[in-house]
């Protein structure tokens, strides 16, 4: 357990501190949950009146939201962003591995970095370099040749295929699959074949990828992880993607082969994205969005019909179901009106 006088917290925050500099913080918890010797914040001042219930130790918040709370408060312009950076100064979270286990299956020629850990049963093949400071959870596999930068982690079971480059300061959580073949067939009179998946995946630095997500690599060209990208679990990357700098990817989000998308760009949970087009820079996809096209202009786009009772929706799906002849006896009438007015 992390121990911190509200004065250190405050100066590693950037905070302005209200209160008694020597009261001690333990850790952080929710405003309605909060104890003695917790901290808690406030992002939202509709919910200022549940300072006046709160138990907490001391409250991380605005300025404009202070009169509001009568204890201890660090002061700042966001509090959200401070609840960031508080939340890691008193992460608990264990390492994903300690030490070089002597279960770990290591080739000879591996290259590792110092303060290098890899966890039981893990698997390091032949030519693999390890960067300093890398941390290797227990039953990962890391495939030939492939390169792994400075302080980054894998969680337990992740699978990184030959010939992978994976940037510094990195974090890819259970059972992500890295390099994993590319859905490449040719049809031969109704038989599929395989097409050898020959490209790489490159993943920049500061990459955050979620459990059970897959990238594939690509099939002759490499499919490219800009610096910066987070994804969200369980999404599917397929073959020569490219995502760039500082997007997110919610969670379930799949995506097809061939794909571009721009930098600080936003993709809402459970999205479908055709491949072989663009989307570019500081577009927004909201969630269950389905993009079938390119997109050229920076904005926010949605699809999809929102949750309706099931009589409502069987009648907004007879509706869809019938625009195409809608439109065609509105175009008619449109035709017999301007023969009327002329």
């Amino acid at each position: 357990m992390y121990e911190y006088k509200l004065k250190e917290l405050a100066e590693k925050l950037d905070a302005v501190l209200v209160g008694d500099e020597n009261t001690i913080i333990t850790s952080i918890a929710s405003m309605a949950n909060a104890e003695q010797s917790q901290i808690t914040f406030l992002s939202d001042k509709k919910y200022q009146d549940q300072l006046q219930t709160c138990q907490a130790t001391a409250v991380v918040l605005t300025e404009e939201s202070l009169p509001y709370w009568n204890g201890a408060a660090l002061v700042v312009s966001n509090p959200y962003l401070t609840y960031a950076r508080l939340a890691q100064l008193l992460d608990t979270t264990p390492l994903p591995a300690k030490e070089i286990a002597s279960s770990a299956v290591i080739a000879n020629d591996v290259i590792l970095g110092q303060n290098v850990a890899i966890g039981a049963n893990a698997v390091i093949d032949s030519g693999v370099e390890l960067g300093d400071n890398t941390i290797i959870g227990a039953g990962c596999f890391i495939g030939q040749n492939s390169k792994i930068g400075r302080n980054t982690k894998l969680w337990a079971n992740v699978s990184v295929y030959h010939n992978i480059q994976i940037g510094d300061n990195c974090l890819i959580q259970s059972g992500a699959v890295i390099g994993s073949d590319g859905f490449g067939y040719a049809n031969d009179r109704g038989n599929w074949i395989k097409i050898p998946q020959l490209g790489r995946v490159i993943i920049g630095n500061n990459v955050e990828i979620g459990a059970s997500t897959t990238i594939d690599r690509g099939a002759l060209d490499d499919t490219i992880i800009r610096d910066g990208v987070i994804i969200d679990n369980q999404c599917q990357i397929a073959h020569n993607d490219y995502i760039g700098e500082h997007t997110a990817v919610a969670g379930g989000v799949i995506m097809a082969g061939s794909l571009k998308i721009g930098k600080y760009c936003l993709i809402g949970g459970a999205s479908v994205i055709n491949g072989h087009m663009e989307i570019c820079d500081k577009v927004t996809v909201t969630g269950m969005g389905m993009v079938m096209r390119p997109i050229t202009t920076p904005g926010i786009y949605s699809s999809g019909i929102p949750l309706q009772e099931n009589k409502v929706w069987r009648k907004t799906a007879s509706l869809v179901l019938h625009i195409d002849e809608m439109n065609k006896r509105l175009k008619s009438l449109e035709k017999k009106l301007l023969k009327f007015s002329t």
